[in-house]
């Protein structure tokens, strides 16, 4: 289990340290259909930054844990887009990974050989929906990682998120950057479908 540290960049739900402590220590987060197993190392992250990425947000999909779309990480268009850096081991964010993919965390993955590793612009793990891992820079020395789907933002077909998916982004955006609702809610009306936008 590799202890060696790295950035996990979340802009979804994860923005929430909540729901980010049910990938961890395991545990439902309030609105969610699923229960997470955990961590293999269920500590909590070393800290945390409020940081942008360059890139543009969407919402997509359909997810059996929230009933409605999720958001995913377009690093090929303008954003920005807000986001939180956690300081984990690069075994937290693997199995971080793997749950987000209804995998249970287990040692000797391919994808943690290649975080121990590193590398620069994408690694693709797989076909499914968060299997694409985007190396979005450094902070202080440490490599930021975030993980999205291998599909574009002008070719997906945008879809609205459940209510309870958008209160974990909110509170995680309230927690990181200390927004208030008026600025959370005109960010989140920038990136958000139509219909979605005309419901909040």
């Amino acid at each position: 289990m590799s202890s060696h540290e790295v950035w996990y960049v979340s802009y979804g739900s994860n923005l929430s340290r909540e729901r980010l402590n049910c990938y961890l220590a395991g545990g439902r987060p309030p609105g969610a259909l699923r229960a997470q197993p955990g961590a293999r190392d269920p500590r909590p992250p070393a800290e945390d930054r409020p940081v942008e990425l360059s890139g543009r947000l969407y919402f997509w999909g359909a997810s059996t844990t929230w009933e409605g779309a999720t958001a995913f990480y377009d690093h090929h268009s303008p954003g920005p887009t807000a986001a939180r850096a956690y300081r984990v081991t690069v075994a937290q964010l693997t199995d971080i990974a793997e749950q987000e993919m209804h995998r249970e965390p287990r040692a000797g993955t391919a994808l943690e050989a290649v975080l121990t590793r590193g590398f620069d612009g994408a690694y693709r793990a797989g076909p499914g929906r968060y299997e694409t891992m985007v190396n979005a820079g450094t902070l202080d020395g440490l490599p930021m990682y975030t993980f999205t789907s291998p599909h574009r933002a002008d070719t997906s077909p945008h879809a609205a998120p459940s209510e309870p998916y958008l209160a974990m982004i909110r509170a995680g955006l309230a927690e990181s950057h200390g927004w208030d609702r008026e600025t959370i809610e005109t960010y989140l009306g920038t990136w958000l479908p139509a219909e979605a936008a005309l419901r909040r």
